[in-house]
């Protein structure tokens, strides 16, 4: 019986298997979420752009807005996109609040932001 429970003890150690998970590391192998990276993506993209950038480019580049709003206003089609770039709560849902408005008329950015959303 000594015998079978030594043996025990130096092979059942053997047999186990694990998984390690490093969180937290640095530089480009730390751990990040997708909503994480999408809104430094975003984040990056908007702070280059350009004012009579097409609808079309930046959607292109942004993929599908989290929101978005369409009407009329002085016989001009205004259109705003709203693209996730910061996080509010830690809820799962992304809002409007945690979103930066881009403005276009006609199909070209005129503003984008906060200020020139609330000028509209």
């Amino acid at each position: 019986m000594k015998k079978l429970l030594t043996a025990a003890v130096l092979v059942l150690p053997l047999t186990l298997t694990g998984c390690v998970i490093s969180v937290g590391g640095e530089g480009d192998y730390s751990y990040q979420s997708d909503w994480e990276h999408k809104e430094r993506k975003n984040r990056k993209y908007i702070a280059q752009l350009e004012t009579d950038t097409s609808i079309q480019t930046i959607k292109n580049k942004l993929g599908a807005a989290d929101f978005s709003e369409l009407y009329q206003k002085e016989e001009k089609e205004i259109k705003v996109l709203f693209y996730r770039t910061q996080r509010v709560e830690g809820d799962g849902a992304t809002t409007k609040d945690e979103c930066t408005p881009l403005i276009f008329k006609n199909g070209q950015l005129v503003g984008w932001g906060e200020t020139a959303y609330e000028m509209i």
